[in-house]
């Protein structure tokens, strides 16, 4: 009977080895595909990794760490992370984790959490004045340590997602891209893990253990919005598995003759050229939805890589989204 509990114990560890080997596999090349991608990280670079104590910033600083010792370039590293004074926060748990993994780091102490509570009435959504005071504080440290880029834990549910919010709120097509020139004009926003699914980030921190910290701002307000909007990708995944990779695609495969923002086309000018035009209006042929199959192909060996690029599958289904066409803002997508 031992021998077969420990047979059975033997087989999934051994399971659990290979899931492991893959998950990791597939969250490095994807990051650092990423990274190639829009070119985040340079030669000398000195990288402000922002550490909130979620899954997704202690992922981030791993991984960012393991393509270090791979890179044929040099760049550095330093976490940051800002101490809001949150009531119950454990001050220690970043500390003692950056320390024994001998990370150089900076905590910043900051109370922003009195200055929110105090501002914003019971029940009301604290994330926008949050967003902008850790934001004001996080571009002083970066310029402070002399950082030359600032990486962000958002994946690809969050681009999804602040698209959606965009879309549906705001009447923009709009989203959050994987590099971004800050809004201070300072500083250069990267977001490493913009292809990496939030599902791989949740395994992937549980099978690193990561000392979670959990947040009593924006971490505990069910009625948000971009709740709402993940609840809606989450039931998609489930049904139809290949429609948040097509829409994730869409992102970066833009067409604004076929859109109706007359700042991107001028549409206001347009005549006829006489040539043929492949790209035109096909006037009474039904809407083509035949997917492009690579979200931009390039060179990956920058980080030491093997390149493979990321293929998307044909949607089952096509979600017509007729409304708030007429504005697109290309820095954001």
């Amino acid at each position: 009977m031992n021998v077969n509990i420990n047979e059975a114990t033997s087989t999934i560890s051994e399971k659990q080895r290979i899931e492991h080997n893959k998950l990791s596999k597939r969250i490095m090349r994807e990051t650092g595909r990423a990274i190639s991608d829009y070119n985040m990280i340079e030669a000398g670079d000195r990288v402000m990794v922002c550490l909130s104590g979620g899954k997704d910033s202690y992922t981030m600083l791993d991984v960012l760490l393991t393509l270090r010792t791979r890179a044929p370039i040099d760049f550095d590293i330093i976490a940051v992370n800002l101490d809001q004074k949150q009531p119950g926060f454990p001050e220690d748990v970043l500390p003692d984790y950056l320390r024994k993994r001998d990370i150089p780091f900076h905590i910043e102490n900051q109370d922003t959490y009195s200055i929110v509570k105090r501002l914003i009435p019971e029940g009301k959504t604290t994330c926008s004045l949050c967003s902008r005071l850790r934001r004001g504080i996080l571009y002083r440290v970066a310029s402070e340590l002399g950082a030359t880029k600032i990486a962000l834990g958002h994946h690809r549910d969050d681009i999804l997602g602040t698209f959606f919010l965009n879309l549906f709120y705001g009447g923009k097509l709009k989203a959050m891209p994987p590099k971004l020139v800050s809004d201070d004009g300072r500083h250069t926003v990267i977001r490493p893990l913009a292809y990496i699914e939030e599902k791989d980030l949740i395994a992937y921190a549980n099978w690193k253990q990561f000392p979670i910290i959990p947040c009593n701002l924006c971490g505990s307000q069910e009625n948000l919005k971009r709740k709402e909007v993940g609840r809606m990708l989450a039931e998609w995944d489930k049904k139809h598995p290949s429609r948040a990779w097509s829409i994730f695609n869409a992102l970066s495969n833009v067409a604004p003759s076929h859109l109706m923002d007359r700042n991107l086309f001028d549409f206001v000018g347009l005549k006829p050229s006489g040539l043929a035009d492949p790209d035109g209006d096909m006037a009474f042929d039904p809407p083509s939805f035949e997917p492009s199959l690579k979200l931009g192909e390039t060179n990956t060996e920058a980080l030491g890589l093997n390149h493979q690029p990321m293929h998307f599958i044909k949607p089952k289904a096509v979600m017509s989204l007729k409304k708030t066409l007429g504005e697109v803002t290309p820095d954001t997508l």
